[in-house]
């Protein structure tokens, strides 16, 4: 059984972290490499950077900022943000990620996920998934959340799966910043047509989120932003706590 991971997410926009309630109302926690190097210090197991105005405004991810985090960090972390081609991914994965997030130009052009699978392996490609529940049915979104595709979730999660995604990180767009738990209803559905590793990200605001969410579903990793943006949770704390309830962690 695959140990559980605690994983904070840094949404960068114009060089600064920022946070903000379903996908609005963003604003500024801090730089991120400082942010890094302090959850490094906190006993993360991971960190994801999502440039959340990257495909909004068509730029690519900020190179910079990737070869600045890989010196400064010695655990894993995903970028993701305005990637659509595998040009993007080797340049990101030179500079030192561990791992791309795509979102967007996946819906657009699925045949990216079993590219970059085929050119870098299935373990750096986590295809990132917003989704939200509209009259009983959980559909994808697209564009940072701006824009509902006609994909339905479960469908979704099932096709890239079967184009080589090696991870997923699903953000449930109704809990999203809310703090009153994540989608359990949401992620227990995927995880029945789906065998890869979950990252559950939306909605987690107190340390009985994190112990719920690896007890109700499969989930491999919780993520989480403004809880340690704003020191409301510290890493160490939860991680003890999910210790005492018998939930093994990285």
């Amino acid at each position: 059984m695959l140990k559980k991971r605690i994983i904070p997410c840094l949404d960068i926009k114009d060089g600064k972290t920022v946070k903000g309630i379903q996908f609005e109302d963003l604003r500024i926690a801090g730089d991120p490499v400082e942010l890094a190097k302090k959850y490094v210090n906190d006993s993360a197991d991971e960190l994801v950077f999502l440039d959340v105005t990257a495909t909004l405004e068509g730029r690519k991810t900020l190179i910079e900022l990737v070869e600045k985090l890989s010196l400064e960090i010695n655990i894993p972390f995903t970028i993701g943000g305005g990637i659509s081609s595998a040009q993007d991914v080797e340049a990101l994965l030179k500079a030192g990620a561990d791992k791309v997030s795509i979102n967007s130009a996946a819906v657009r052009r699925p045949e990216l996920v079993r590219e970059i699978a085929q050119q870098f392996g299935n373990q750096c490609v986590v295809v990132a998934i917003d989704t939200k529940n509209i009259n009983g049915e959980d559909y994808v979104f697209i564009n940072g959340g701006k824009i509902q595709t006609q994909l339905k979730t479960l469908e979704w999660v099932k096709t890239v799966a079967d184009l080589g995604a090696g991870e997923l990180l699903l953000t449930s767009m109704d809990f999203d910043g809310t703090k009153n738990g994540f989608d359990i209803r949401m992620l227990q559905n995927v995880s029945q047509v789906c065998h890869l590793p979950i990252i559950a990200s939306g909605g987690a605001g107190k340390m009985e989120d994190f112990t719920e969410v690896f007890t109700e579903t499969k989930v491999t990793g919780a993520l989480a932003a403004s809880i340690f943006h704003f020191n409301e949770i510290k890493i160490v704390d939860l991680k003890e706590n999910l210790k005492q309830n018998k939930i093994s962690i990285r």
